[in-house]
């Protein structure tokens, strides 16, 4: 099964929580910066898990304009998943995560979501990670390769 992790991250969180996914699968895995990556490539993949941290409710950037640079074609019939890291306030709570919005928007092009959009959590705005969220993203990285094995 051929994999594509792509994610921004901009104090490291959001990497670390990639590479933490990725480390739960075998075969053709490939972890890139949303800025790294060419959306051409992605026809070829089977799994494609897109994450990024929670700003405003939203992705970051340069997440939003990986994914308006996606065609339709590139991705339709595809399985997808989305992550994000985020703090655990109620303010959060109110204006949304990233996932949720990623994940509708490939869902909107057509993909097949494998699982329920993910939240990753950290204690401050630069984080670091709370305790157990590296062992619990490599938990749902196995989940995600139950579901389409």
């Amino acid at each position: 099964m051929k994999t594509f992790i792509i994610y921004d991250s901009v104090f490291g969180n959001t990497e670390k929580i990639a590479r933490s996914i990725g480390n739960a699968f075998e075969g053709d895995i490939n972890i890139f910066r949303s800025e790294a990556v060419n959306p051409a490539e992605l026809e070829a993949v089977d799994l494609l898990i897109i994450g990024a941290p929670t700003y405003g409710g939203q992705p970051t950037e340069p997440i939003k304009n990986f994914l308006k640079s996606l065609s339709e074609s590139a991705i339709k019939r595809h399985y997808v998943a989305a992550f994000d890291t985020r703090l655990k306030t109620k303010l959060v709570k109110i204006f949304g995560y990233a996932a949720n919005g990623i994940a509708k928007n490939l869902e909107q092009m057509g993909a097949n979501l494998v699982l329920p959009p993910e939240g990753f959590l950290v204690k401050g705005k630069k984080g670091p990670l709370l305790d157990g969220e590296l062992d619990r993203a490599s938990t749902w990285a196995k989940e995600l390769i139950r579901k389409i094995s």
